[in-house]
């Protein structure tokens, strides 16, 4: 007998992909996450693309991750899937010593990221919707 299948935490159509332990602060991987947060996710990869901060491949391979996920495993609309959720939290801290003047030493902290996006599919007509009320 196995165990008892683990319930679904995502709505029907949401997909999801996680990234973790980058070696990068979450406040630097904050910024590039924020450029994506409700973006639609074709102009979400090409933001990431063009993006001059190295942590922003990392960022475009989660993403593209995310939306093979709602693709093939969820059977969602490519052309409807929009960044709802970029999440980042901290993870482990490597700590490294700087020796300084007269014996003494000094910390240094070497910060890693978790990232989690959530992609969903946004209704044709819900789109339709909003750009005549604009």
């Amino acid at each position: 007998m196995s165990k008892p299948k683990h319930p679904r935490t995502l709505a029907e159509t949401e997909a999801q992909a996680l990234t973790r332990n980058i070696r990068v602060s979450p406040r630097k991987l904050n910024l590039v996450a924020g450029l994506i947060r409700n973006k639609p996710a074709s102009q979400a990869v090409a933001i990431l693309t063009f993006s001059k901060r190295r942590i922003a491949q990392d960022v475009r391979k989660t993403l593209e991750s995310a939306i093979a996920n709602a693709e093939n495993n969820h059977q969602l609309d490519v052309d409807q899937l929009v960044v709802v959720r970029a999440e980042v939290g901290k993870s482990i801290v490597m700590r490294r010593f700087h020796a300084r003047g007269r014996g003494r030493s000094s910390r240094i902290e070497k910060f890693f990221s978790h990232l989690k996006i959530v992609v969903a599919e946004r209704a044709a007509e819900a789109e339709t919707t909003e750009q005549k009320a604009a």
